[in-house]
């Protein structure tokens, strides 16, 4: 007897357009994150959210998060924690939502120092979550903060 054929979901064209966006956004958080001092990587994260969160926000931070992973599993550069919060913080700031940026650090099985990066909105992950909680959270840059 075959398996049953697990179906994806359905995917809308504002999915795919966002997943085409969080393609370009991941390419140019490589590009930053390849080039830049961290602290500039820390002014970009604190940049303000310049327009009204819309009135589906919860969906739109679903909507990013999916585009952000699906984008990453198909990039054939660097797009990892920090590539990945960058262009997910980004997308939601073009959105009008507001997403903090944490950096965390932990030791690693050998000893060695190991970093982390995650995004949340609100109360929601965005990218990362999923391993935040082995990392102790060193500083969270959040939009319009002062630097």
């Amino acid at each position: 007897m075959p398996l049953p054929h697990r179906r994806r979901p359905a995917r809308s064209p504002a999915d795919y357009r966002a997943f085409v966006e969080a393609f370009a956004t991941l390419a140019w958080a490589s590009f930053v994150v390849a080039v830049l001092p961290f602290a500039r990587l820390a002014a970009i994260a604190r940049r303000p959210v310049r327009r009204p969160p819309p009135a589906d926000a919860a969906r739109t931070v679903r909507q990013v998060a999916w585009a952000i992973a699906a984008a990453a599993r198909r990039a054939g550069f660097r797009a990892v924690c920090i590539e990945r919060g960058l262009a997910a913080q980004a997308m939601l700031r073009r959105r009008g939502i507001a997403a903090d940026f944490h950096y965390g650090l932990a030791r690693d099985p050998a000893g060695a120092l190991a970093a982390h990066v995650w995004v949340r909105a609100g109360d929601s992950d965005v990218t990362g979550g999923d391993q935040a909680a082995a990392f102790h959270e060193v500083a969270v840059f959040r939009p319009g903060d002062p630097g």
